[in-house]
């Protein structure tokens, strides 16, 4: 079994909380498993209802609308939600199921007539771009342009605020051409979209597509170049599945908890709360901690080590309650479609060259994905 660091586990154990500064502004990370999920689904004390906020670091400087659903509060929420659900359910149709398939083998089939290929950007990022298309109803050709924007839309090489423009009038034109030649893409169902009896604004439906292009992204780009290097790594955890198939789906979700590609998410206090003797002022953020979470000793047996048929897997990768993610399903179509072809295309997986992606923070270090990583893949 390997294992993997755990950042947070001293703060956990000793005070369950490690208040951290982010662009100035301290913010308490909430680090036990129980308390995350118990302040997740409060959303009363610990509110979503926070434009720009929820990310950490926050995005002001990168966008200019709120985020949607994510940035809204019951019951808000969920009605802003119901808009949007039907798309990402789309990752369970067998026509998709069946797209993002014949894309794994095709980008596989690639890397292995190659003598090497680096992961990050020549593999995982034209497969999360371009399965994209097929959840959101795209041209797949609409795929090239949003490759060129790297693993992060706003955080990926160049100002942040130039990035976040150039999504902005992306997104603008897709909405000016889905009002012209109306049709079954996901841009023409917002805008023909109602909340509450009314027609949703161009702000809205905004904030909902800025949120589909800017979450789910890096993330899901971290996890297949995390799992790729891991079964280079580990070449007898690929024999394990290789040998019962059935075993990926328990796999996945391991991947996920170990992985936990987004390490923790905002919330607002509106009253002055304490969170584990630190007051946060009405106003002030609190940090959920998913990763930490997904660490934690009281919830999972031998936390650091990595079990493929761990269950039960009360992960919380994908947040919980109201706010769980929408793309949770795409995330693992596309996991468990390219577990399942390397399974049935590739003997071994070499690892040539990387650098690993690391948040470096004022009070933790972690490494989530790399920056880049080259292997070669031996064919069964």
């Amino acid at each position: 079994m390997s294992k993997i660091p755990d950042p947070f586990r001293e703060h956990r154990d000793a005070a369950g909380a490690l208040e951290c500064e982010f662009q100035g502004e301290k913010v308490p990370m909430i680090l036990r498993h129980e308390d995350v999920r118990r302040a997740a689904k409060d959303w009363r004390t610990f509110s979503s209802d926070a434009p720009f906020r929820v990310p950490i670091p926050s995005e002001e400087d990168v966008r200019t609308m709120r985020q949607l659903p994510i940035e809204t509060d019951p019951p808000d929420h969920t009605e802003y939600r119901d808009i949007v659900e039907p798309f990402f359910r789309r990752a369970k149709d067998p026509a998709v199921v069946a797209r993002v398939e014949a894309l794994t083998e095709e980008l596989l089939s690639g890397a292995l007539a190659r003598e090497s290929v680096e992961v990050v950007r020549e593999f995982a990022l034209p497969l999360q771009s371009r399965a994209l298309t097929y959840l959101l109803n795209m041209p797949e050709t609409e795929a090239e342009t949003w490759i060129s924007w790297g693993t992060h839309v706003f955080r990926d090489g160049g100002s942040g605020r130039k990035k976040g423009a150039e999504l902005e009038a992306y997104l603008h034109r897709q909405f000016d051409r889905a009002v012209r030649e109306p049709g079954e893409d996901f841009f023409s169902a917002l805008s023909r979209a109602a909340f509450r009896g009314r027609a949703l604004t161009r702000e809205e439906m905004m904030g909902f597509a800025n949120l589909a292009f800017a979450g789910g992204r890096d993330t899901i780009i971290h996890t297949v170049s995390s799992v790729i290097a891991h079964l280079g790594r580990n070449p007898a955890a690929l024999e394990f599945l290789r040998n019962d198939p059935a075993r990926i789906v328990h796999a996945c979700e391991e991947f996920f908890r170990v992985i936990t590609p987004l390490t923790h998410i905002g919330r607002v206090c509106p009253a002055e709360t304490d969170v584990h003797g630190v007051t946060v002022k009405a106003g002030g953020r609190v940090s959920l901690c998913w990763a930490s979470a997904n660490q934690d000793e009281a919830a999972f047996e031998a936390p650091s080590e990595v079990r493929l048929d761990r269950k039960p897997n009360p992960h919380v990768a994908f947040g919980i309650g109201a706010h769980v993610c929408l793309g949770a399903p795409h995330a693992r179509l596309i996991l468990r479609t390219l577990l399942q072809k390397l399974t049935e295309r590739v003997a071994g997986i070499a690892l040539l060259n990387e650098k690993e992606h690391v948040e470096d923070e004022a009070r933790y270090r972690r490494s989530v994905g790399f920056e880049y990583l080259t292997v070669r893949l031996a064919p069964l």
